[in-house]
């Protein structure tokens, strides 16, 4: 399948709320799967970095996300069922706004329940790295995005000027 055009901040598909999948081998979602996988991989071929996307980032407004990081795959209808009291913040970035940092707090740890593609109910204990890629994810599928959950409007700054101020000078940030 060939990478889909990644819709970006101002879309009104990147704000809807996603409708479950009823069937993880239809051809439909298996189409979608393949969809995400390969725009993924074209993202980080061309933009350098990359490590999950959301169905509704290429249009789709089915609860589907494609994870290449750590774990492998599509989680369909994937759910938070619990999260860490335990906090981070880290600078946050999106394919659907490219050229935008945003500093997040997301949770340290999360279990999230989901369908892999055959439709068997799974479970992942993410820590880290990937717990904060699956929660900005889930949230595209709520129709939420990273720069919603910017700790202020300081905290949102052009990647450029982030990389300028972190090889140049003082990180004020």
């Amino acid at each position: 399948m060939p990478a889909r055009e990644i819709l970006l901040l101002g879309n009104p598909i990147l704000r809807k709320q996603c409708v479950p999948v009823t069937d993880a081998s239809s051809p439909e979602t298996k189409a979608l799967i393949a969809d995400l996988k390969d725009t993924l991989a074209d993202f980080r071929a061309r933009k350098g970095f990359g490590r999950g996307i959301a169905a509704p980032q290429i249009g789709s407004s089915r609860q589907i996300i494609y994870i290449d990081f750590e774990i492998q795959g599509p989680l369909i209808n994937p759910r938070i069922m619990s999260r860490s009291r335990k906090k981070f913040r880290l600078w946050d970035d999106c394919f659907s706004f490219p050229d935008i940092l945003v500093q997040v707090e997301r949770n340290y740890s999360v279990v999230v329940a989901f369908r892999d593609e055959n439709g068997k109910s799974r479970r992942v204990k993410a820590e880290g790295a990937l717990s904060e890629l699956l929660q900005h994810e889930i949230d595209h599928l709520q129709g939420i995005l990273a720069i919603d959950r910017a700790i202020d409007s300081k905290h949102i700054v052009l990647r450029s000027e982030y990389e300028r101020m972190v090889h140049r000078g003082p990180v004020a940030l």
